[in-house]
């Protein structure tokens, strides 16, 4: 029914921790055999509204497990986000509001459409279930499992050993998570490494209801721009799937080499067999990585954006980082050359400020005074600097700036009724 190979080389590819091939071929032979296709299950809580490259590695594996007739079967935990996952946590979450939850959720669908095919997925809040559940069914539920099972997770066991209190509606989180595979019978659940326990105890939990135990597929945990840390937006190492084509090429340009491959394997749809193929030409040292890594970029930015906005973020980034030629089409900020001082100077706190991109103005001072601001690609530690149209600001990596007077952009415009989004 199923090409039996090609599956499983798609869900091999880049995937961690599969302890038992054997197991999993041996599933998805059993699949194939009773004449349908595997149920993928991927359960999401709505805990933030932006999802970046890292949360899409999951759902990009989903999409080309789509490709081969597969369905994926989406969770949109709008009941348990509500208590929020415990995993890697020290402490207990703060619970979200219901109206927190569903404006999240709303954003999700949003987003992961950008990636999954809808014709092709099973979509579920679990309220569905949940809010259908008898107090019965919960102590049931509870009898699933033991307190010692629980402890056995590292958060909760280094909290009960360092004495920070774990409250009882933890212990449910990872048991509803379980119940979800119950109720929408997966042959498969995939999620990141740091969902092991959680996903391990659907297979426990399955097989307690007497239905087929699925299998894991762990997904790594996307490492960031910076090299070091897995992506996160708070960390400013992220790169938005909702991010605007010239910014998103700007930041994987700045993808350290040795990641090069990695993101292939996690982020893009090429297929493995050329992966493998673009690795042997990087370790070739006859190219160089550079053009791979701008190949990369294409490969990521057009799942997102179209071939012409593909293009302009190519030609844009040549002529930032290649010609250093600064009359180009970049976020702009706006200065009012009557409050440029007696100097000729103006105030670049006050300048980057008015982006809406950063917390307070000392946060940017600090900034400036660790060398991180560069003017026209030259690191700057002045706070007054002199302003002209056309000078570019560099804030970091990847927060580029063109400045433009005030007084023009009323000329261009008419009004202030229309400013750029700065948070892109």
């Amino acid at each position: 029914m199923f090409d039996e190979k090609e599956t499983l080389k798609f869900i091999l590819n880049g995937a961690d921790n599969i302890n038992d091939v054997d197991v999993l071929a041996e599933k998805i032979r059993e699949v194939n055999n009773s004449g349908r296709y595997l149920r993928i299950k991927f359960g999401m809580d709505p805990s933030a509204p932006d999802i970046h490259l890292g949360h899409a590695v999951a759902l990009r594996k989903l999409r080309q497990l789509q490709e081969l007739g597969h369905t994926a079967v989406v969770i949109i935990g709008d009941f348990t986000g509500a208590i929020g996952d415990p995993s890697g946590k020290s402490k207990t979450r703060n619970q979200l509001t219901v109206e927190q939850v569903r404006f999240n959720a709303q954003t999700y669908l949003d987003q992961i459409f950008k990636i999954l095919d809808l014709d092709k997925t099973e979509l579920h809040y679990n309220s569905e279930w949940f809010n259908k559940m008898s107090f019965k069914d919960v102590i049931n539920l509870c009898s699933k499992t033991t307190v010692a099972r629980m402890l056995e997770r590292d958060d909760f066991n280094n909290r009960m050993n360092n004495h920070k209190p774990i409250a009882i509606h933890e212990f449910f989180y990872p048991l509803m998570q379980a119940y979800d595979s119950v109720v929408v019978k997966a042959d498969l659940e995939m999620g990141g490494t740091d969902q092991t326990f959680n996903i391990l105890m659907g297979r426990t939990i399955q097989k307690d209801y007497g239905i087929s135990q699925q299998v894991p597929i762990f997904v790594p945990l996307l490492v960031g721009i910076d090299g070091k840390e897995k992506m996160s937006k708070s960390l400013g190492n992220y790169i938005g799937i909702n991010e605007d084509a010239k910014t998103m090429y700007i930041k994987i340009m700045k993808i350290p080499d040795d990641l090069i491959i990695t993101y292939y394997q996690l982020t893009t749809d090429i297929h493995p067999d050329k992966i493998e193929v673009i690795k042997k030409l990087l370790e070739s040292n006859k190219i160089n990585p550079r053009d791979i890594k701008m190949h990369l970029a294409r490969s990521i930015i057009s799942l997102y954006h179209s071939s012409l906005e593909v293009e302009e973020a190519e030609k844009n980034f040549k002529v930032i980082f290649q010609k250093k030629n600064a009359d180009i089409d970049i976020p702009t900020i706006l200065y009012d050359p009557s409050l440029v001082d007696e100097n000729g100077e103006y105030s670049l706190v006050d300048c980057l400020f008015s982006t809406g991109k950063y917390k307070s103005k000392s946060e940017i001072r600090r900034l400036i005074l660790q060398g991180a601001v560069k003017i026209n690609g030259e690191k700057n530690k002045e706070i007054f600097i002199k302003l002209y149209e056309g000078l570019i600001i560099q804030v970091g990596k990847s927060s580029i700036f063109k400045l433009m007077p005030l007084s023009k952009q009323l000329d261009n415009n008419n009004s202030l009724t229309r400013r750029l989004d700065f948070n892109k």
